[in-house]
C-alpha cells in the first residue's frame, strides 16, 4: 500500500503526472464508496519485509542494550540510541520503510532518555520528591530535543507525537517540582495537557483537510497520543474503576462516550473512541448487572457495543455529514464530508 505522501513524492519526482495522481485518488475514493479522508489512512506496513526488518532491528537493539548494560547501565541506552540513528540512515532515510522507522524513532528517543536514567541509577542519588520531579522534567526535555533532531533528519510522522508526549512529561514534572501538592491533581493536569496535544493535532489536521500529505500522518499520531491523555483522566476522576459503579455513573460514562463519538465524527478521527472503549464496556457491563443479567452481562455488553461500533463504521460518512452540518461555519475548516474530486 502506498501512502498519500508517497503519491505526492512520485509527482514531485516526475514518475507520474499530477493528473494521474488525481485520477488515482478519485478512483480509490469511488471504489471505497466513501471520501478518502473518511478512511483515515496511515502507513504502518509497506510490505512483509517491514515485519522481517523490524524483527531484525529489535534483535540488534536488544543485543546492543544487553552488551552495554554488562559494562555500565548508561551505556545500554547510549548504544541503543546510536544504533537506532545509524540504522535509520538506511531503513528510514534511504529505504523509507514504515514499521522499522517507527521502531527506530522510539528506540532513539527512548535510548536517549534511558541513558540519562542509567546515569541516575549508577549515582543512586537521594533527592527529594521535588528534585526528582525536576530531574524527570529535564530528562523529558532532552528526550523532546532528541525527537526534534530526529524529525529534522528523518521526518517520520510519529516523531511529532513522541515529542509532544515528552513535552507533556516536562510540563507535569516542572509543575510537580514547583508545587509538590500538585501530585494530588495529576489527572486534571494530564487532561489539560491532553487537550493541548489534541489542539496541536487539529492544527496539523486543518493544514491538510483532504489528507494527502505527511501532515495528515503527523496529525494521526498526535490524535493517538492525545486520546488516552483525555479519556483516562476523565473516567478516572469519575471513579469508574474505583469499585462497583452505580447506574448514575454508568449513564454518565455512556453520555461521555457519545460526546467523544460526536467529536470523533466531527474531526474524522477514531482515536478517542478506541481509547475510551474499555471504560464504556465496563459501564455497560455494570448496567446489565444492575438489571439482573449477571451471567450474560459481558455477552450482552459485547453484543451492544460491538453492534454500535459496526453501525458507526458502516454509516460513518452519513453521520459525519449530520455532525459537520450542525457545526455551521466551524465545519468548513474540518476534513470534507462529500466526495473530493482532485484538481
Amino acid at each position: 500500500m502506498y501512502s498519500e505522501s508517497d503519491i505526492d513524492g512520485a509527482v514531485t519526482a516526475g514518475a507520474i503526472s499530477a493528473q494521474a495522481a488525481a485520477a488515482l485518488r478519485n478512483h480509490i475514493a469511488a471504489s471505497h464508496a466513501a471520501p478518502a479522508v473518511d478512511e483515515e489512512h496511515f502507513r504502518l506496513l509497506s510490505g512483509f519485509n517491514d515485519i522481517f526488518v523490524s524483527i531484525a532491528v529489535a534483535l540488534v537493539l536488544v543485543a546492543v542494550a544487553w552488551i552495554g548494560k554488562s559494562i555500565t547501565t548508561p551505556l545500554a541506552g547510549a548504544l541503543v540510541a546510536v544504533s537506532a540513528w545509524a540504522l535509520a540512515e538506511y531503513f528510514t532515510r534511504a529505504r523509507r520503510m514504515a514499521l522499522p522507522s517507527i521502531l527506530l524513532l522510539l528506540a532513539f528517543v527512548g535510548g536517549v532518555a534511558a541513558t540519562l536514567v542509567g546515569v541516575l541509577i549508577e549515582l543512586k542519588p537521594d533527592f527529594s520528591d521535588s528534585t526528582n520531579a525536576a530531574i524527570g522534567a529535564g530528562i523529558a526535555l532532552v528526550a523532546a530535543g532528541a525527537a526534534w533532531l530526529h524529525w529534522r533528519r528523518f521526518m517520520v510522522p510519529i516523531t511529532v507525537a513522541a515529542g509532544a508526549a515528552a513535552s507533556v512529561a516536562v510540563v507535569i514534572g516542572l509543575v510537580m517540582a514547583a508545587i509538590p501538592t500538585a501530585k494530588d491533581a495529576i489527572y486534571p493536569l494530564l487532561l489539560v495537557c491532553g487537550i493541548a496535544v489534541f489542539a496541536l493535532a487539529m492544527r496539523w489536521d486543518v493544514s491538510d483537510r483532504e489528507r494527502r500529505t505527511r501532515r495528515s500522518d503527523v496529525a494521526f499520531w498526535l490524535h493517538l497520543a492525545a486520546a488516552p491523555m483525555i479519556a483516562h483522566p476523565v473516567f478516572h476522576m469519575l471513579g469508574v474503576f474505583g469499585g462497583d459503579i452505580g447506574i448514575g455513573t454508568a449513564l454518565i460514562v455512556l453520555g461521555l462516550y457519545l460526546a467523544f463519538a460526536f467529536v470523533a465524527l466531527a474531526v474524522d478521527r477514531r482515536a478517542l473512541l478506541v481509547s475510551s472503549l474499555v471504560y464504556v464496556l465496563y459501564a455497560m457491563y455494570a448496567l446489565f448487572q444492575n438489571a439482573g443479567a449477571v451471567e450474560l452481562a459481558w455477552a450482552f455488553t459485547a453484543l451492544v457495543i460491538g453492534s454500535a461500533l459496526l453501525t458507526l463504521s458502516a454509516f460513518w460518512p452519513a453521520m459525519r455529514r449530520v455532525v459537520v452540518g450542525l457545526l455551521g461555519s466551524v465545519g468548513e475548516r474540518l476534513p470534507p464530508v462529500g466526495q473530493m474530486v482532485a484538481a
